[in-house]
Parts: C-alpha cells; structure tokens; sequence
C-alpha cells in the first residue's frame, strides 16, 4: 500500500471508528435530551463520512507516495509536549506561543509574522472559551 490519500482516508476511519464505539458506552439520549454519548458519537459519523470520501476519492486520482518525515513529526511531539510544560510552569499564553513558533519549524517556510498572527487567533480562541463559555483556562 503506497497511496499516501489512502492511507489517510483508512486512518480517519479507524479514528472514528474507535471514538464511535466509546461514544456508545456512554448514554446517547435524544436531540431533544442528549446524552454525554450523543456529540462524540455525531463526530466520530462525520468524520466517518469524510473518511469515506477521502478512500472514494484516493481510487479516482493518481497516486501519492507515502512520505513521512520523522523530523516533523519529532518537532510537533516537542512543541505539544512543551505546550503542556509551559502551560503548567507559566501560564497558558506562553504554551500557546511556544506550540505554535516550535510547530512552525515543520513547514517547509518559517514566518514570524505568520506565527504572531496564529498565535493572535488561538489567543482570541482560547480567550472567548474562557469568557464565552466559562472554561477554567489558566490564560493569565
């Protein structure tokens, strides 16, 4: 198997199929009344759906070879990890400034404006979650 849109479309799948059936160990409920089940398991369906068309849509283009990059993927590892570690030590502000200037050393070009401007996005993000919605982020 050498199909790179393959193999992402058979990833998703196995994604959601395993978050499907631990979402029906939970209550489902109704739309009307839903259960602690009932969003994880809408998820995992569309996501469900987006993984079909991606093994519909690997067989109708050409093929991609598989490439992985094991320096990418050390480099997201590090900056998810030290977002967890500067999160806990600082505060979340500079976890989320330190996940995405690290991260950013995966792509191919490296652009501070670019990364203050993500950085500026997940900051408003995770300021309308505390505000909005009421979660407990340790922002400041």
């Amino acid at each position: 198997m050498n199909d790179q849109n393959l193999l992402r479309g058979l990833f998703l799948a196995a994604i959601a199929l395993v978050f499907g059936v631990m979402a029906t160990r939970y209550s489902i409920g109704t739309f009307s009344h839903a259960g602690p089940g009932l969003f994880p398991l809408l998820v995992s369906c569309l996501l469900g759906v987006i993984a079909v068309f991606m093994v519909v849509r690997s067989r109708l283009v050409p093929k991609v070879p598989v490439d992985f990059s094991i320096r990418n993927i050390g480099i997201i590892m590090v900056a998810l990890c030290g977002f967890v570690v500067v999160s806990e030590l600082l505060d979340m502000i500079a976890g989320i400034f330190f996940l995405v200037f690290v991260s950013a050393f995966a792509g191919t070009s490296y652009s501070w404006v670019r990364n203050l401007k993500i950085f500026a996005v997940l900051l408003a993000v995770a300021f309308a979650f505390q505000k909005l919605l009421g979660l407990n982020l340790p922002l400041i």
